[in-house]
C-alpha cells in the first residue's frame, strides 16, 4: 500500500495510516432512496487501511462486480486518541477535513444482504476508499456548514451539506469512540447524501469541498481483479 495522509498545501502528515470507520444512512434522503429505514442510532461499519487510495490515482472497478456505485462523504482525519470521549475532547482531536468515495459494489452487497452475510466484500475491498488531501481545521470556519459535491462527466450527481447530517460531526465521533477507540491516523466517513449511482470505466470525476477545494480523478476497469 502506497497511500499516506496528505494535506491540501502539499505537506505529508506524519500520522500513521489506520482504519476507516464509516457511518451509514446519516442523511435521510439517502436512506430513503435505497428503501432503507432511517436508523435510530448511527449505523457503523469499517474499511481496513488497505481500502485507502489517493484520489489522484485512477479508480479501479473490480471485475467481479457489474454495479460499482459512488457515495461521496465528508472525511475526518483523527489527530488524537479518542476513547469514550466527551464533546470537548472531540473538538481538539480532529487533524483535517477531506472528501472520500465510499465505493460500494451494489450487486455484491445485495447478494450478501439476501444471504444474511456481512458486507465487507462489497465495501472493504482494496481501493474502495479513494480519498482527497485534507484541509486543516483552522482553515474551516464551521465544519457543520460544509458544502460538498460530486460531478461525473460535468454533471452534478451528489450534493450535500454537513448541516443535513442526522448526527453532527462531534456527536458522531464521541458516539463512535464509545465502541471503537479512534487512534491518530484513523479516518471517519460521515455518511453520503442522496444521488448515489453507478460508475463506468472512463468516467471523469470532480469532487468539490466548501466551494473552494476541487479534486479530480478518473475511473478505469481493473483487469487484475478476481472473477
Amino acid at each position: 500500500m502506497n497511500y499516506s495522509h496528505q494535506f491540501i498545501d502539499g505537506g505529508r502528515s506524519i500520522l500513521p495510516v489506520g482504519k476507516v470507520v464509516c457511518v451509514g444512512r446519516n442523511y435521510v434522503e439517502h436512506a430513503r432512496e435505497l428503501n432503507n429505514p432511517v436508523p435510530s442510532e448511527p449505523l457503523l461499519f469499517m474499511k481496513p487501511a488497505t481500502a485507502l487510495s489517493a484520489m489522484s490515482e485512477l479508480i479501479r472497478i473490480p471485475a467481479y462486480s457489474n454495479d460499482c456505485q459512488h457515495e461521496i462523504e465528508l472525511a475526518i482525519l483523527m489527530g488524537k486518541k479518542l476513547s469514550s470521549a466527551t464533546i470537548d475532547e472531540v473538538k481538539g482531536a480532529i487533524a483535517g477535513y477531506g472528501l472520500a468515495l465510499d465505493l460500494t459494489l451494489r450487486d455484491i452487497q445485495q447478494h450478501l444482504k439476501q444471504q444474511g452475510q456481512p458486507w465487507e466484500r462489497a465495501k472493504a475491498f482494496d481501493g474502495s476508499c479513494p480519498i482527497t488531501p485534507f484541509v486543516k481545521p483552522e482553515a474551516i470556519a464551521n465544519a457543520q456548514e460544509l458544502e460538498f459535491s460530486l460531478s461525473i462527466n460535468k454533471a452534478v450527481k451528489q450534493q450535500g451539506n454537513s448541516r443535513e447530517m442526522l448526527w453532527p460531526i462531534q456527536q458522531l465521533l464521541a458516539h463512535i469512540s464509545t465502541y471503537f477507540t479512534l487512534m491518530p491516523g484513523d479516518i471517519v466517513l460521515t455518511g453520503t447524501p442522496s444521488g448515489v449511482g453507478p460508475l463506468r470505466a472512463g468516467d471523469q470525476l470532480v469532487l468539490e469541498l466548501a466551494r473552494q477545494y476541487r479534486f479530480t480523478t478518473q475511473v478505469m476497469a481493473n483487469p487484475h481483479s478476481f472473477k
